[in-house]
């Protein structure tokens, strides 16, 4: 099927940056939207940023002017530059794709493991 593989999460001082990676890899043919989300312990999964294929940018009020999502559409990778980060940026970072399969010609909704990204003060 499809796989998707997040690195570069780790520990970082507030104000410190991180860039994360995901790589989508299996049976593509088309990747539309891509993002990350994040889930800090006992809260609920919410969205961080997203990308369309053709570029289009979205992103969560809390990490605008910070955070800067891109994608390597020949690479099947989205990335996200994480600048000026703050100990509420503290959570598992999920990487999402919606994929067209070239094993149904269908479109799924596939879901990284998560990298952990803390930020101590």
């Amino acid at each position: 099927q499809v796989q998707l593989v997040e690195s570069g999460g780790g520990l970082v001082q507030a104000g410190g940056s991180l860039r994360l990676s995901c790589a989508a890899s299996g049976s593509i043919f088309r990747i539309n939207s891509m993002g990350w989300y994040r889930q800090a312990p006992g809260k609920q999964r919410k969205l961080v940023a997203t990308i369309t294929s053709g570029g289009s940018t979205n992103y969560a009020d809390s990490v605008k002017g910070r955070f800067t999502i891109s994608r390597d559409n020949a690479k099947n990778t989205v990335y996200l530059q994480m600048n000026s980060l703050k100990p509420e940026d503290t959570a598992l970072y999920y990487c999402n794709a919606d994929v067209l399969t070239t094993t149904t010609m269908l479109w799924y909704q596939y879901w990284g493991q998560g990298t952990p990204v803390t930020v101590s003060s």
